[in-house]
């Protein structure tokens, strides 16, 4: 156990989240996601929710402050503009743990799906609500440990 760092955070993410660079993409997926299929390197967090898995990994992970969209939601089919519950809890994770000056763009499913094929790792959920999936840019820590 390490003080102040979320028990989520596994070795294996840990060590995951600190060799991506600026830049590389990280998904974080719902159940239903075809995570293994996709994945370059496939991290699962079984019993582990979305928004859970948000925080602990946001509580860690830099934004990239160089992008308009360094956080992006998948699209619910047919109405690319609604916003669902689990995209709700994301976005008041993200503001909790981030601060409120993120945006977060969208990505049509299928999309979403190719540009999840060329992300740097998947954290694959047990969350079962619908289109819970997103696509995280990491960013850049200045020497003085703050984000860019």
């Amino acid at each position: 156990m390490l003080i102040n760092i979320d028990p989520i955070l596994s070795p294996k993410l840990l060590s995951t989240l600190r060799s991506m660079g600026h830049g590389d993409r990280l998904v974080l997926a719902d159940a239903n996601f075809p995570a293994t299929s996709l994945a370059k390197r496939l991290i699962r967090l079984d019993g582990i929710n979305i928004a859970t898995a948000a925080k602990a990994i946001l509580s860690v992970f830099p934004l990239d402050s160089f992008i308009d969209y360094p956080v992006t939601r998948m699209e619910i089919d047919n109405h690319p503009e609604e916003v669902n519950d689990v995209h709700k809890d994301f976005i008041n994770i993200l503001k909790e743990t981030s601060g409120d000056k993120w945006k977060i763009g969208t990505i049509e499913r299928l999309q979403f799906y190719k540009e999840a094929k060329e992300a740097y790792a998947i954290v694959s959920t047990t969350d079962a609500r619908a289109y819970g999936c997103f696509i995280l840019t990491k960013g850049v820590i200045k020497p003085d440990g703050s984000v860019w």
